[in-house]
Parts: structure tokens; sequence; C-alpha cells
């Protein structure tokens, strides 16, 4: 075993849960194109990790591709604005375990979201100086996978770690080369048996037991 020398971080479902206010924004977002604002939060829930494209294709199945990413940007805009000023709910313990994470190693996000979220996510909660680097496919264009294997590269890491919640967060990180972690307190599960913590403070001692006292 090896000290691990980064941790990232997916966002929804692991940092905070913003499951309410996303989806107050986007039935904001599809009244102001014309469409039934109807959504429920557990459809929202169903959704968390995955692109915005697959969400649109998910959730306006009777549109033509092109609307549905109309629309899709739409409530994407609303969503970074409402956030923005009434933010989301953090699991319980999150900045003070933070505190201690960063005493050990560098942090970083790597979320499946639009440009910008991070950063209002970060804005709203003041847990930017626990963070060294973020990114995301509203920046780079590309998927979570290959966001942490460019975050993994640009910081060169050799023992990273990725903590998600979802089968999708597993399944990047996999295919970036990155172990995994399941914040199972989060919106997902897990096909199969990976190392987990039920807790947000539980991660410092979960490093515990994968690396070497």
């Amino acid at each position: 075993m090896v000290q691990v020398d980064g941790i990232l971080f997916d966002l929804d479902g692991t940092l905070w849960d913003a499951v309410d206010g996303i989806c107050t924004a986007w039935n904001r977002g599809l009244e102001r194109c014309g469409l039934p604002p109807a959504l429920k939060a557990e459809e929202v829930r169903s959704c968390m990790g995955m692109l915005l494209e697959d969400i649109a294709a998910r959730l306006m199945p009777d549109l033509p591709p092109e609307r549905r990413s109309a629309v899709m940007a739409v409530c994407a805009r609303e969503q970074a604005d409402y956030l923005a000023r009434h933010g989301g709910t953090l699991y319980d313990g999150v900045e003070e375990t933070l505190a201690v994470l960063r005493e050990r190693c560098p942090l970083f996000i790597v979320s499946n979201c639009q440009s910008g979220y991070i950063e209002g996510f970060l804005s709203i909660t003041g847990l930017g100086p626990y963070f060294t680097d973020f990114t995301c496919p509203g920046e780079t264009g590309k998927p979570k996978g290959e966001n942490i294997a460019l975050l993994v590269e640009r910081h060169q890491l050799k023992h990273p770690l990725y903590v998600g919640d979802t089968q999708g967060d597993y399944n990047a990180a996999t295919a970036a080369g990155v172990p995994f972690l399941h914040a199972a307190y989060g919106f997902g599960t897990i096909d199969g048996e990976v190392p987990a913590v039920h807790a947000f403070s539980e991660l410092p001692a979960a490093l515990d037991r994968l690396t070497p006292p």
C-alpha cells in the first residue's frame, strides 16, 4: 500500500445535496421555454452524475435533440443563478473533514456539470481555500473519466483517489485508472464490492485503512 497523494471529489451527492434547488431551477427553465414545470425532486435525483445531454434525453424524450439541448441550456442557466443565491445542503462534517484531509494531500473536484457550477459551489459555501483545482465537461468538453485523468496528469499525482456516489463515478474513475471510494450516503449504489464510507466524516479513517500508518 502507498500514501494517497491527491483526493478528487464528485460534487452532487458527495459534497452537498442540491436536488431541491436544482428541481426548482429546472422547472423555472422549463416554464421559460413554454413547457410544463412538472419535474419532481426524485426525477432530478435520478439524473445526478449524468452529462447534461443525457439528462435532457431522459427528462425530455419526446423533444427533438436540438430542442432538448436548447431547453437544457436554459435550465442550466437557471440552476447556476438559483444555486449561486441559495446554495444546497452540505453533508454533515464536510468543512471540518476537508480541513483535516487538506493537511494530508491536495484536494480536487471533478464533476459532470456546466462551467460555473463548481465556482458557484465554492463561492457560496466558502470552501474554495480547501481545493487545489477542479474541472468539468463545461470547461473541457470531455467526459468525467477523461477529466479525472486530466487533473491527475496536470498535478502529477502518482497515487490519487476518487470519491463519488454513483455507478457513473465508479466507471469514470475506473476508466481513468484511479482507485475509487464510494460515498454511500449519497445518491447512488455501486454494482460490486468497493471500499465505502457512510458519512463524509469517515473519510480520514478510510484513508488510514487504505494507506499504511
